[in-house]
């Protein structure tokens, strides 16, 4: 099944810390395989952005009132995402996002854009609608609709939010802190707040992992940020690379 889906997929194991794809004890080893040391690099200037996974730019830009666009004509509002939380979502009712695709073939473990402390994470129940760019366009308000899990931090840029959004097939979602938060599939909202400032973490550290091709919103609340010109829809990125700035 492994070899099947490398072909399936062009999948380059040459990038993997593991290329022999017999060495992976269970698919989802091989899914959520590691990368090899040095073929990526994070942007070390202090200010950027960098890019916390591989994937492509579905949409990005300003929230306007609160919404974020989905696609052409649809959109979703940042409460929604946050899982109804009117004092959070209010933080990034002016800010910025960047919808982040995985492809089936894409690196599968996400990281931190920029310095920060994590102080909640949150577990927004729901369904696993496909997160494909036709699925993208044609449900409405997918992203708010999927399973996800939201992780807040307070930066020197402000607060930053870096939510994964399960899709069809995601097995779970995991953290590096908290392990596997998905499954068990529930239908309650959980919350997890962290008060102290033990949990810093440096850009490009490991955050968490997909079990299968899924989605990452990126959130910034503060006006003091900007996109990089070259952030387009369809526009290929890799983990580390700079998408943006802090002024």
């Amino acid at each position: 099944m492994i070899r099947a889906f490398i072909r399936r997929f062009d999948v380059d194991m040459r990038e993997a810390a593991e290329p022999n794809p017999d060495s992976y004890p269970t698919f989802n080893a091989f899914f959520t395989r590691a990368l090899r040391s040095g073929v990526r690099s994070v942007i070390a200037e202090p200010e950027a952005i960098a890019c916390p996974v591989d994937g492509t730019v579905s949409q990005y830009g300003e929230i306007t009132n609160g919404r974020i666009i989905q696609a052409k004509d649809r959109d979703f509002s940042a409460r929604e995402l946050l899982g109804g939380d009117p004092t959070l979502a209010a933080k990034f009712a002016s800010g910025l996002f960047v919808t982040l695709y995985l492809s089936p073939r894409d690196y599968h473990r996400v990281h931190m854009p920029f310095d920060g402390i994590l102080r909640r994470m949150l577990h927004v129940p729901g369904r696993l609608f496909s997160v494909n760019p036709p699925t993208t366009r044609a449900v409405p308000r997918l992203f708010a609709r999927n399973e996800r899990v939201a992780m807040i931090f307070d930066t020197t840029a402000g607060s930053m939010a870096v939510v994964m959004v399960g899709a069809l097939n995601v097995g779970s979602i995991e953290t590096v802190w908290a392990g596997e938060i998905t499954p068990p599939r529930g239908y309650v909202l959980r919350s997890w707040d962290y008060l102290d400032d033990n949990m810093k973490f440096a850009k490009g550290a490991e955050l968490g992992r997909f079990n299968m091709g899924s989605t990452v919103i990126l959130l910034f609340a503060s006006s003091h940020t900007r996109w990089e010109t070259m952030l387009k829809p369809d526009v290929s990125v890799r983990m580390g690379q700079q998408i943006g700035h802090a002024t």
